[in-house]
C-alpha cells in the first residue's frame, strides 16, 4: 500500500496590513516590502480559490489574515468566509491563521466550521526576542494552548534558517512536541530583501536533515508538513523530503510567494508512488 501525502491550501484573506515587526516576515508594514496588500479579499474569489485546492486533491484550506491577533471585526469576517466555503465545498477541512487568540473566539470560529487552528512558535523562546520585539514568544504558545483547551485541531510549527542555532532549533522542535499538535509546518526562510534578516544559510542537506529530527523529536504528530519556502530550499530535490520524513506539502502559492504550479506538485506524488491523501 502506497504513502498518503496530505496537501493542504493557503488563502491569504487579508494581506500585508500587520503592525508588528516580525523580522521574517513580508506582511509587516514595518518594512514596505514590494507585496499585494488589502483588507478583506472577496469571499465569492476565496470560494473559487476552494474549489481550486479541492480540485487539485487539497483536504486542507487555510484561512489566514495578517493581524497580531483577533479582533471583532476579523473574527466576523473569517467566521463569514468559513460558512461561505463549508456551503460551497464541504469537503475541505477548515484551517484558520489568524494570530493570537482566546479559547472565547477560538469556540465562536469553531461554531463557524473551523476545525483546526494554526499558530505557529516560529522559533524557539531564546531566539524569539531577536526576530520580534513586538510580542513575546510566550503569548504564541498561549494561544496553542487555548487551541487545545477549545477542542479544535491544533497545527503548530516554525522557521528554520534565520540565524538561529542547532540548539534552538532543537529547542523549537521540543516546545512544539509539548503541545501535542496533530501537524507540525516546517517553513524554510525565503528572504525578501526588504526584510532586516539574512539570506537563510542553510543547505538543502542540512534541511533534510531538519525533517528528519522534527519527525524524530514529534513523534506523535500525524503529519510533517513541509510549507513555506520548499521550492526555494530544495529546489530539484523536493521528492527528498518525503524520505526524509514528511508527509504533508502545502500545495499552489504562499502567502506573499509564488509556489509551484500544482500539476507539477501532483505529477511529482504520482512519479514517487504516493497517493493523495483522501480523508483527514
Amino acid at each position: 500500500m502506497s504513502q498518503s501525502i496530505f496537501l493542504c491550501a493557503i488563502s491569504n484573506i487579508n494581506s500585508g496590513t500587520c503592525n508588528e515587526d516580525c523580522k521574517f516576515c513580508s506582511q509587516s508594514v514595518k518594512y514596505k516590502a514590494d507585496i499585494e496588500r488589502y483588507i478583506q479579499k472577496p469571499i465569492d474569489t476565496i470560494v473559487e480559490e476552494a474549489k481550486a485546492a479541492r480540485a487539485s486533491g487539497a483536504l486542507g484550506f487555510c484561512l489566514v489574515t495578517a493581524n497580531k491577533g483577533i479582533d471583532t471585526k476579523v473574527l466576523d469576517f473569517v467566521c463569514n468566509v468559513a460558512k461561505a466555503v463549508s456551503s460551497a465545498v464541504p469537503e475541505l477541512r477548515l484551517i484558520a491563521c489568524n494570530g493570537t487568540a482566546s479559547v472565547e473566539q477560538l469556540l465562536t470560529l469553531k461554531e463557524a466550521g473551523i476545525k483546526a487552528y494554526n499558530h505557529n512558535l516560529e522559533t524557539a523562546e531564546s531566539f524569539y526576542p531577536e526576530v520580534c520585539t513586538t510580542h513575546p514568544w510566550s503569548e504564541r504558545y498561549e494561544t496553542c494552548e487555548n487551541v487545545n483547551k477549545a477542542g479544535l485541531t491544533l497545527i503548530t510549527g516554525g522557521i528554520f534558517g534565520m540565524g538561529e542555532s542547532q540548539e534552538q532549533r532543537i529547542s523549537m522542535l521540543e516546545s512544539l512536541k509539548s503541545l501535542n499538535p496533530t501537524s507540525v509546518p516546517l517553513n524554510f526562510y525565503h528572504h525578501n530583501p526588504a526584510l532586516p534578516l539574512q539570506p537563510n544559510p542553510l543547505t538543502t542537506d542540512e534541511a533534510l536533515e531538519l525533517i528528519t529530527l522534527a519527525r524524530s523529536i514529534i513523534k506523535d504528530a500525524d503529519r510533517i508538513m513541509v510549507a513555506g519556502g520548499r521550492e526555494l530550499m530544495f529546489g530539484t530535490r523536493q521528492e527528498e523530503i518525503f524520505a526524509a520524513g514528511a508527509n504533508s506539502i502545502v500545495i499552489g502559492n504562499y502567502l506573499t510567494t509564488q509556489g509551484r504550479d500544482k500539476s507539477s506538485d501532483l505529477e511529482m506524488l504520482k512519479s514517487l508512488g504516493f497517493e493523495v491523501a483522501k480523508k483527514v
